[in-house]
């Protein structure tokens, strides 16, 4: 890469500038002729900086002649030293000098005409091109120390020549006002202002000024000038550039590598350096180098490191953000100057956090800072294919802490925001975060630390200096006087206007007043004095406030007051209405969009203005490729100019471009698309040729081969001029005026022993190029050495990170015999020890080399070996990295899927509009040749096969020209082949491609369809069924068709019999595709195919009539019903419907409705005793159906585990319920039957039915108790209830206090129930009423139990009886009690009871008497008399129940069904007839479960009569406690 060494005091003529950011093109036309090149000397056109070199440098340097060797000298020296003698040696040198040194002497003056006329001819044909003026090297700011000089210099093109003025500060600057001050040069167009002694009053804005016919430019930079601290007045700085501190150098600075255009992703780390060479090398003593970023000096620290040492200048940038993007530059000051080089770097968003959201916003800085305020504004992110930005939070941080606060509750919509409420003396730092639909960013790089400070406070502070003592410093509160309230605020206004928020500004009052001052701020609505306070909560200290709750669409007027600890001032005057909205908006669309070719990865881009820039910041730039949709960033930080350079593009890809504007408001709207671009090297001429190497001489003729230029020109190099010379004149001599195509010439006529020189030059469509450097003096001498000349032309291909392929062309001298082979060695760059790759010499004329190193260069050379020996080496190639080209693809071998051609193919990761693809097979061209094809479009080329056989086998390999390098290559082997070919032959002959092969299958009727299914079937498809080798036609009782859409061929047979046995066949024809399938269907399979058939057809018959279109079945409820049902299809209102039981008729409540479709006959409680063969009948005039269901065996299993499952799903948690035999544990289901697979378990092991523990259920529970319970019985208990699938488990933990709790119930029911069992109590024998005529006798007689035997008393209308005459008691043998009344009277009517007792209880039961006497109407008996009561003794209550008519209520049902059958605790005996019930005095539980009956029936009394006494409340079922609460 070349660089310009730019003086300070001298500048050389530079015809054209180009920077990443600033880009000027010349097109020139060229006029190509190709038959015969003018004289060079007349008509080649060389650029002007090769005049200037011309200038400047010697263009001949003295040819370093061949040493001759010791055989070729001594015979000619012995001849000389015989004639002339010693001396003659003295006097040739002598004479070889003085010719050297006139040919140097003639050789400058042609060089110097040459130049004049070079130059002449550029003036004319500059002359004819208008071009407005425009600057290559604009002014650049400088910052000086007073009384040191400056120089502003600039660049400035155009035609006509433009005039140059100069200008400070808009006034012209005229070196005749102040002689010596300024100076004003011009030298080879750098036009320079140079001030000399600067003085502080020349700081000023420097303005260069250049114009002529076609148009006026302007270049502007700032001179600030510095003065040394106490020396005078501080000297205003405003926007501060760098100090260019101008270093006299004595070293020698020459730039070697430099960095290119980078791209780094945020967060990352980058590198950016340049290697050089420098003269002295001095270790202590480095050259100065400074960094800039778009013309401005970088200085280092945290974010920015630089070294330099050790021939490197480095540049680190440590932690990458968008605000690193921009133009970097490196200058290096030198001896002569300033050496500099400049790329861009590029830095993308990294991945967001969330998908879609939006990259971070950058170049965050806070302005106007106050005591209590600042102001932050960022520039806003590019947004590609993310949602638009619809806000922005603002964080900040106070300094040496890491905790942010954001500083907006809700999005600000503009790229500034006013912070209030800072601490006085605080430093602070800020970021941004942009938010849109999807989400929030990352943060923005945080901004640079600032202080809240009272700016105002060092403008109230004067100093008076007093020559020769100290300063006095003085207050502006010392000159107000002596003032305690502050005055009105001036001045107020508002700064900023947005739709989110307004800023209000105002001057700080005069006097202030003798305390600490803050303000308040009223505001009202326009045209109202209706003021209202807005800063209620915070005191204000600065004079800037925003304020964001306003209401769209209104108008407000403000005012400010000035508060200290005296008083409040006045109010300021109101400021004028402002409403709250967008003043400006986002700028307009850019206009035109132009891309032009710039280099093989970069293209030009450039754009009109937008018509309303409205406070522009830049432009974003996006590419597309043509034909995707998906847009990407060019850059990702407001660009200034209105033109870039799109870097890192695809070579040979074709791209449209489109700008959008940015301002503080957002995004312009897009811009039209540019028209689509090829990434092509702009067009211009060739470099010059190089590798300038003799193949062979005659004596007369000398044959030359050469390299191609390293730079085509973006055009094909389609001609080489050779010019020659003697060593010993300067006069250069054409020898060809045709062109040469080739890169290999045969020069004749040339003198034997003559030593000559000559130099290349290459051609393109742009033109002819610069001419190659001369090459070494090759001396005309006859070849006769017996191995042969030098290979040449050694290039490189398949370039890989530890291969590459070496290929060269043979020598065109071959010595005494045919060239048998090669020899390649191999060193690696910088180093002369080759190594031979091969010890056997290869005789094709490439060579495979491996095992290298990636990323290390090589050079090679090749010798050529013949029977003499080993030849001549050729030249050293160019060293070449082993590193593949990024988005490098290897060949790929494939057939066609259309055409059934074996073919090979590259997609070229690069390439350019000159490319070709050049297929070689063992790398020889391939060519013109009846076996193979070519064809290329696009970015990829395919080598077809015509006829591919074993002779096609090899090595293929293909080079994309006008690249760099790309190639690729692939060996075809003969497996390979054959696997290809065998594909090629399925696609040239194709097959039918079936889905499914030919079956059958039985339809309704017993018609059998055969079929098969194709994938694709056109409508031309045509086809035949065989059967048994007879071709079917379509007709009576066969059918075929086919449906193209489906691919399905089908013949149906509609009379299938025994005579259809056989074998199948269907042939398909479609275009060129044939298929065929066959089916064999004899045997079982044909017998079971016939009985199916059958079968079908009996079934279509039946369905004729009433049928069941659904076979019985069951299904369980929810409620646990089992169903059988079915459903029944044709039928009628006449259809009758019967369901069966082992042949029994079964007429369920609910009769049949057969015309709903569907019957069910609901098996409720089922059980085993429901097992049996159950029927469905359906008939009527039409037919008669019947469905048969067995409920046994595994279906009886079946409907048990759907009960199970039901039944589980609903169980309830184990309860516990206490009995007088025990304690039961109890799980209430919807449905509970002794055949579900149901097992209780004890700490896990396994409950069996005993006496001890005894298990059993009813229709709702099942129940496990333990009878006479004991410790051992202590422990968990669960009840496990599978139902095939899935086990539910219920469990109880019966330790601790339930049990405690639970087994002192049980004593407790146990003592009751054997108190109700031995009680007093009336078996039997007295009426409820009794109706007796008067004088007859009445008898009263009742049988009583009781153990002991109980007491037994009468009473008359709650009086006790006493025996008497009239009325006679007696009790005999403690079992018959009776009360006798002789002669009864109308007075012994009334209400007789009888009340039987002992310890335990007893039994209160009532009797009426009516008396009536004779010749009365027999009295009607009273009904509704109270019932007998039971009165236990166990009650802890010491007054009798009295008695009553009205039933104890019965305890409410459960939400749980009710048992419904008798309990399993055994009946009492006929003679203990007492019920298994609880006393009266024992109350429920509370529960949230509703209480149940008791599970224990009460037993029938011995006698029919019932018994009447009303006995205790049964207890409830259950209970969540063990121990029920006692009153």
């Amino acid at each position: 890469m070349p660089f310009k060494v730019s003086p300070w005091y001298k500048k050389k003529l530079v015809s054209q500038v180009q920077t990443d950011y600033a880009y000027h093109h010349t097109a020139k036309q060229v006029s190509q002729k190709t038959t015969v090149r003018k004289s060079v000397s007349h008509k080649q056109k060389s650029p002007e900086p090769q005049a200037s070199e011309a200038m400047a440098q010697p263009a001949y340097t003295v040819p370093a002649f061949r040493e001759r060797s010791q055989d070729d000298s001594t015979p000619e020296y012995q001849r000389v030293s015989a004639n002339v003698g010693k001396g003659l040696a003295v006097i040739q040198q002598e004479l070889h000098r003085m010719r050297m040194v006139t040919k140097a002497q003639v050789d400058n003056i042609a060089i110097q005409k040459e130049v004049k006329e070079k130059m002449s001819k550029r003036s004319e044909l500059l002359d004819d091109i208008g071009k407005m003026p425009d600057f290559l090297v604009a002014l650049r700011p400088h910052t000086v120390w007073e009384k040191t000089p400056v120089k502003l210099f600039c660049t400035v093109q155009g035609n006509p020549r433009p005039i140059v003025k100069w200008y400070k500060g808009g006034v012209p600057v005229d070196p005749l006002s102040a002689p010596g001050k300024y100076k004003i040069e011009n030298k080879y167009g750098v036009h320079s202002l140079i001030i000399s002694r600067c003085v502080v009053s020349d700081t000023a804005e420097y303005s260069a000024v250049a114009t002529n016919q076609h148009g006026t430019t302007t270049s502007k930079a700032t001179v600030t000038v510095k003065r040394a601290s106490g020396s005078g007045e501080p000297c205003h700085l405003g926007l501060v550039p760098h100090l260019s501190e101008i270093h006299p150098s004595k070293l020698e600075v020459s730039l070697l590598d430099c960095f290119p255009v980078s791209f780094g992703v945020e967060g990352g780390t980058i590198s950016l350096a340049c290697s050089m060479v420098i003269v002295p090398d001095l270790p202590n003593v480095p050259p100065l180098v400074q960094w800039y970023r778009d013309d401005k000096l970088l200085k280092p620290g945290k974010l920015v490191e630089m070294f330099v040492g050790g021939g490197v200048a480095r540049l680190v940038l440590p932690s990458l953000a968008k605000d690193d993007e921009g133009l970097y530059t490196v200058r290096i000051f030198a001896k002569d100057g300033t050496v500099d080089h400049s790329a861009y770097l590029f830095v993308s968003d990294a991945a967001p956090t969330t998908a879609g959201a939006p990259g971070a916003p950058m170049s965050v800085k806070a302005y106007d800072v106050n005591a209590d305020f600042v102001l932050v504004a960022w520039k806003p992110p590019n947004t590609v294919n993310e949602a638009p930005i619809t806000g922005y939070f603002v964080d900040r941080c106070e300094s040496g802490s890491d905790t942010w606060v954001q500083c907006n509750d809700s999005p600000v919509k503009v790229c500034k925001y006013p912070v209030h409420g800072l601490n006085l003396g605080h430093s602070y730092h800020f970021r941004v975060r942009a938010v849109n639909s999807a989400g929030i960013s990352r943060p923005s790089r945080k901004s640079d630390k600032i202080t809240a400070i009272d700016p105002i406070e060092n403008e109230r502070l004067q100093v008076v200096k007093i020559p020769g003592k100290s300063d006095i410093v003085i207050k502006d509160d010392d000159l107000e006087g002596y003032v305690t309230v502050p005055g009105e605020p001036t001045e107020l206004h508002v700064s900023e206007v947005f739709r989110s928020y307004v800023v209000l500004s105002w001057t700080p009052p005069k006097p202030r007043g003798r305390a600490p001052l803050w303000y308040v701020i009223e505001k009202c609505f326009a045209g109202t004095e209706a003021w209202q306070r807005i800063n209620t909560a915070v005191k204000i200290s600065s004079p800037r406030y925003p304020v964001f709750d306003l209401a769209e669409g209104q108008k407000y007027q403000f005012r400010v007051y000035s508060v200290n600890m005296y008083g409040s001032s006045e109010a300021s005057l109101p400021t004028e209405p402002v409403q709250k909205v967008d003043m400006d908006g986002v700028p307009s669309a850019p206009g035109q969009v132009t891309a032009t070719r710039n280099t093989k990865s970069s293209v030009f881009v450039q754009w009109d203005s937008p018509k309303h820039l409205k406070n522009l910041m830049g432009y974003y730039i996006d590419g597309r490729v043509v034909g995707s949709k998906e847009w990407f960033p060019c850059n990702h930080k407001p660009f200034k100019h209105n033109r870039f350079v799109v870097h890192g593009l695809v070579p040979g890809e074709t791209y449209v471009f489109r700008v959008q504007a940015v301002n503080v408001f957002g995004l312009s709207e897009e811009s039209q698309e540019s028209g689509p671009i090829t990434v092509e090297p702009a067009l211009s001429t060739p470099s010059a040729p190089f590798g300038i190497t003799m193949l062979s001489c005659d004596g007369s003729s000398m044959t030359l081969a050469w390299n191609s230029p390293r730079h085509c020109g973006g055009s094909k190099v389609n001609a080489y001029y050779i010019d020659k010379r003697d060593a010993d004149t300067l006069a250069w001599k054409e020898v060809n005026l045709q062109a040469v195509t080739e890169r290999v010439c045969k020069v004749e006529n040339l003198t034997e022993g003559t030593f000559y020189e000559f130099k290349i030059t290459a051609g393109n469509l742009a033109g002819v190029g610069i001419p190659s450097a001369p090459s070494a003096p090759m001396k005309c001498e006859a070849w006769t050495m017996d191995t042969p000349g030098p290979a040449y032309d050694l290039s490189f291909s398949e370039v890989r990170g530890n291969s590459l392929v070496l290929l060269w062309k043979a020598p065109v001298y071959i010595g005494a015999s045919p060239v048998t082979g090669y020899i390649v060695e191999m060193a690696k760059k910088g180093s002369k020890d080759f190594v031979a790759l091969n010890e056997e010499a290869v005789s094709h004329r490439y060579f495979q080399v491996s095992g290298l190193e990636e990323g290390q260069s090589y050079v090679f050379k090749v010798r050529a070996v013949n029977s003499s020996g080993i030849g001549k080496a050729s030249l050293v190639s160019e060293p070449v990295c082993a590193k593949a080209l990024p988005g490098t693809r290897e060949i790929e071998v494939g057939v066609d899927e259309e055409t059934g051609d074996i073919f090979l193919s590259l997609e070229a990761c690069e390439i350019s509009e000159t490319s070709k693809f050049i297929w070689s097979k063992n790398y020889s061209p391939v060519g013109e040749c009846p076996r193979v094809s070519m064809s290329s479009k696009g970015r990829t080329s395919r080598l077809t096969f015509t006829n591919p056989d074993k002779d096609d086998l090899g090595r293929y390999s293909v080079v994309v020209t006008d690249t760099d390098g790309v190639s690729a290559s692939h060996t075809l082997t003969e497996d390979a082949l054959n696997t290809m070919l065998e594909l090629s032959y399925a696609i040239r002959h194709p097959v039918v491609p079936l889905k499914h092969g030919l079956n059958y299958e039985i339809l309704e009727k017993g018609h059998v369809r055969f079929w098969l299914q194709a994938v694709k079937l056109s409508s031309a498809v045509s086809y035949r069924f065989i059967v048994n080798d007879k071709e079917v036609t379509s007709g009576e009782g066969h059918k075929i068709s086919h449906d193209a859409a489906t691919g399905v061929i089908q013949m149906i047979v509609e009379n299938f019999t025994r005579a259809n046995e056989g074998t199948y066949t269907v042939q398909i024809h479609d275009g060129k595709a044939k298929a065929q399938s066959s089916l064999v269907l004899v045997g079982d399979v044909f017998k079971a195919a016939l009985k199916e058939a059958e079968f079908q057809r009996k079934e279509f018959i039946r369905k004729q009539g009433p049928h069941f279109s659904e076979y019985l079945s069951f299904t369980v409820t929810e409620d646990c019903t089992v169903l059988l049902q079915c459903k029944v299809a044709n039928v009628k209102k006449e259809t009758a419907f019967h369901w069966y039981k082992e042949d029994d008729e079964i007429v369920p409540e609910a009769p049949p409705n057969v015309m709903s479709g569907a019957c069910a006959l609901p098996i409720p409680n089922f059980s085993r005793k429901d097992q049996g063969v159950y029927k469905a009948v359906l008939g009527d005039d039409k037919g008669k159906d019947t469905s048969v269901i067995d409920i046994s065996g595994q279906v009886f299993d079946d409907i048990i585990n759907a009960l199970a499952q039901v039944a589980g799903a609903s169980a309830s948690d184990l309860v516990l319920q206490c009995t007088p035999e025990g304690i039961r544990l109890q799980c209430y289901m919807k449905y509970y039957t002794e055949e579900m697979k149901t097992v209780w378990k004890h700490k896990e092991s396994k409950i069996a039915s005993s006496e001890k523990m005894r298990i059993g259920g009813t229709a709702e529970m099942a129940w496990m108790q333990i009878c006479d319970p004991s410790d051992k019985e202590k422990g968990q208990y669960s009840i496990e209830i599978s139902d095939g699938v899935q086990t539910h488990t219920r469990t109880f933990d019966l330790s601790g206090q339930a049990y405690t709790d639970a087994y002192d119930e049980y004593l407790r029911l146990k003592a009751a129930a054997f108190a109700e069992k031995n009680r007093g109590r009336v078996v039997g024998g007295l009426p409820d009423v009794v109706t007796i005529m008067e004088q007859k006798s009445l008898s009263l007689t009742c049988t009583v139990w009781g153990d002991p035997t109980p007491e037994v008393t009468w009473f008359k209308n709650e009086q006790e009886v006493a025996c008497t005459e009239h009325t006679k008691v007696t009790f005999d043998g403690g079992k018959f009690a009776s009360l006798v009344i002789n002669k009864v009277t109308p007075e012994d009517s009334g209400k007789y009871s009888i009340n039987v007792r002992n310890k335990y209880g007893g039994e209160f039961v009532e009797i009426t008497v009516s008396v009536y006497r004779h010749g009365e109407q027999l009295p009607e008996p009273r009904v509704g008399q109270a019932k007998p009561t039971s009165t236990p003794a166990a009650t802890p209550a010491s007054t009798p129940v009295p008695p009553s008519k009205t039933p104890t209520p019965t305890p409410s049902k459960p939400q749980t069904p009710a048992p419904s059958v008798k309990s399993p605790t055994p009946a009492p005996s006929m003679r203990s007839p007492t019920p298994a019930s609880t006393p009266a005095s024992t109350p429920a539980p509370k529960s949230p479960t509703p209480t149940p009956k008791s599970p224990t029936p009460t037993p029938k009394s011995p006698t029919p009569t019932p018994s009447r006494g009303v006995k205790s409340p049964t207890p409830p079922r259950f209970m969540k406690s063990p121990t029920p609460p006692r009153k």
